[in-house]
């Protein structure tokens, strides 16, 4: 075998191991870039080396950026007093999706966890009590998974946070938007009757 398709099997190799790409996936991937190399490859690569060049982690939020403080932190019109927490930047960028939230976010690279010997150290919670404490934070808002760990962390902050004197509150959880019982797990349906409101 000739080396430019051992060197196609190596791209295809490498982009299956991307998340959400399997080697089926890869392999219509780099044969449609292959295909159209001006169109797609060229410009692809030189983003590639931008943003591989420029990218790093928000000083104060944890998000990633290209500058050293990220355009969310930056922007006036989000300083409402509203910190909303979250496990990683993939948690930040669907809150951002949502286009609801106007205040400012705080990234902490994960949550606690015992099994893995995680400790509020190996996180950015010492941050998070650090940017509440200098002032101007009216309510911190635990967007955590509603998992062991992420309900664990979001214990350990509140009670990190409990001196402080600020409002700390969690996102619902319970029946998603068009969301039908029959298809849903007991905790679940078990967190919805608790957080049940006014009709």
């Amino acid at each position: 075998m000739d080396r430019a398709p051992n060197d196609i099997e190596a791209l295809i190799a490498q982009m299956a191991r991307l998340p959400g790409l399997g080697p089926r996936s890869a392999r219509r991937l780099v044969l449609h870039l292959i295909q159209r190399r001006d169109q797609s490859m060229r410009p692809l690569l030189a983003a590639l080396d931008r943003v591989s060049q420029s990218a790093q982690t928000c000083s104060q939020c944890g998000n990633i950026s290209t500058a050293p403080v990220c355009a969310i932190c930056t922007d006036t019109r989000r300083a409402t007093g509203e910190i909303c927490v979250v496990e990683d930047v993939a948690d930040l960028w669907a809150m951002e999706r949502g286009g609801v939230f106007k205040g400012q976010y705080h990234v902490l690279g994960g949550t606690l966890s015992a099994l893995d010997a995680i400790g509020p150290e190996d996180l950015r919670i010492p941050q998070l009590v650090d940017r509440v404490g200098n002032g101007g934070v009216r309510e911190v808002i635990l967007a955590l998974a509603a998992t062991v760990d992420g309900q664990t962390t979001a214990h350990y902050i509140a009670d990190a946070l409990g001196h402080t004197g600020v409002k700390i509150t969690a996102l619902a959880q319970g029946v998603p938007m068009g969301g039908e019982l029959d298809y849903l797990d007991d905790g679940t349906i078990g967190a919805a009757l608790r957080a049940r409101k006014d009709f």
